[in-house]
């Protein structure tokens, strides 16, 4: 059955573009974290949307299990293989159209979300979305994982960047949603069902996505708190006084900030005194004249005035503006310096982001005193990445084997403030077995039955956001 079914594949896309040594398709079979590696008997790279469904037919037809794969960024084993062929998008990276007036931008999925992004601007425009891993994630899977970043407070998750999407489904058949309307009630909204879905009900090969009027004012300023409560309460300072013009509110930890100015190639600390918190604000209009400065300062001293803010510094130039992002953007990377982590992506409303960063943090300690805890995240979507880092003086090991207790803290804690156990990194492997714990199970029910309908084989990404037990026909 393998030996036709590759010659299936290599028919559909030519033999270079089937891949069955290991040495070549080994970096397909894990994740960047390294948690997880999979097998699989080839990895397939199409170059259109016709290849892909022919790829899609031939695994259907023989009954092998097939899983998406874009840049391979993902953090939870989403994209690893357990079994059958890995179908990859990267050769499908053509920016089909741009159309300023309608703000609209036409891209394969394979297409990186840097690249996106420069073809927006080069038209006068602006795609929001934005990641530290942007150079080499790609749309289909931003989509598939309806990815966040750090333009979620102003411009929304890509589920809300996106308009249209053309699909393979997992039996070859090709669904053309790729609509550039912003109205459209035609019965029910399918783009909204593959967006998110990680890949499990099929392949998002094209997207008509949203553009928004490029920035031509911007400021961004770093100020020193004493903890999340401060930092709250300067958000909403913010929200009030800078209204549509405030495009981020990062929080950032001292501990944090501490691993990127150890091990970031010339990052500086931009104060002179350190702070236990900070706050990094981006205000940012289309409009030429506007006085972002003035209107940073003002709330800042406002702030300043409250006992809220103990220091605060505002980017002068692009330069200054991209050192102080760059302490945040790094900061995932650079917690690999000091040892395992455990990584919690969760989310709270709003109003409870600093009651849930104290009250996690005091948990986690009283369970494990020395553990290291390390919150930071997009504060004003209410969206924290709770990672813990590893005690001094406990292997890399020993700390791991602690994750099952440590998710049981953090996601009842979650769950206790009406929260999510995944706010933009998705299920996939990590949370597939949480997920029954918190989510409603009507809704579990209703998943299963849409996974059973659109793929009753079970070959699409199987494994993956629902359990086993959960699935559809196997």
């Amino acid at each position: 059955m393998s030996a036709a079914l590759i010659a299936a594949l290599r028919a559909a896309v030519g033999e270079r573009h089937v891949w069955t040594d290991p040495d070549q398709i080994a970096p397909h079979l894990r994740e960047d974290r390294r948690r997880w590696t999979g097998e699989a008997i080839a990895v397939v790279h199409p170059g259109s949307t016709e290849e892909v469904a022919a790829c899609v037919r031939a695994c259907a037809e023989a009954g092998v299990a097939m899983v998406p794969q874009g840049g391979n960024t993902g953090l939870v084993g989403g994209g690893v293989p357990r079994g059958g062929v890995v179908i990859t998008t990267g050769r499908m990276n053509r920016i089909r159209s741009v159309d300023p007036l309608n703000a609209t931008i036409t891209v394969e999925s394979g297409c990186t979300l840097a690249s996106v992004q420069e073809a927006a601007a080069e038209a006068g425009r602006l795609f929001p979305l934005s990641l530290a891993s942007e150079g080499t994630c790609q749309i289909g899977g931003n989509l598939s994982t309806n990815a966040g970043g750090t333009g979620v407070l102003h411009y929304g998750n890509t589920r809300e960047l996106c308009l249209g999407v053309e699909v393979v489904l997992p039996d070859g058949r090709i669904l053309n949603e790729l609509s550039a309307l912003r109205k459209d009630n035609t019965g029910y909204d399918l783009r909204d069902l593959f967006i998110g879905a990680e890949g499990t009900l099929g392949i998002i090969t094209t997207a008509v996505l949203k553009l928004f009027p490029k920035p031509a004012t911007k400021v961004t300023a770093f100020a020193g708190c004493a903890g999340p409560e401060a930092a709250l309460a300067i958000f909403d300072i913010l929200r009030a006084r800078a209204g549509d013009s405030l495009t981020a509110f990062e929080y950032l930890e001292r501990f944090g900030v501490e691993m990127v100015l150890a091990h970031l190639p010339g990052a500086r600390d931009p104060m002179t005194e350190a702070h236990p918190a900070y706050c990094l604000i981006e205000l940012s209009s289309p409009d030429p004249d506007a006085d972002l400065e003035a209107r940073m300062e003002n709330a800042l001293a406002e702030a300043i005035e409250s006992g809220l803010v103990a220091d605060a510094v505002i980017g002068r130039s692009e330069a200054q503006n991209a050192a102080l992002w760059s302490l945040r953007e790094n900061m995932s990377e650079m917690q690999k310096h000091y040892g395992a982590s455990i990584k919690h992506d969760v989310a709270v409303p709003v109003a409870r982001v600093a009651e849930f960063i104290t009250t996690g943090v005091g948990l986690c300690r009283d369970y494990m005193p020395p553990v290291r805890p390390c919150p930071f995240g997009h504060f004003g979507d209410g969206n924290i990445h709770f990672n813990l880092t590893r005690p001094v003086d406990m292997s890399d090991a020993e700390f791991l084997s602690h994750y099952p207790r440590f998710n049981r803290i953090v996601h009842d804690l979650v769950a206790s403030m009406g929260g999510s156990i995944s706010a933009e990194h998705g299920i996939g492997l990590a949370k597939r077995d949480e997920l029954p714990r918190y989510k409603d199970p009507v809704a579990l029910a209703l998943m299963a039955s849409l996974k059973s309908a659109i793929d009753p084989q079970n070959l699409m990404n199987p494994g993956k956001v629902l359990a086993p037990a959960t699935e559809g026909t196997r």
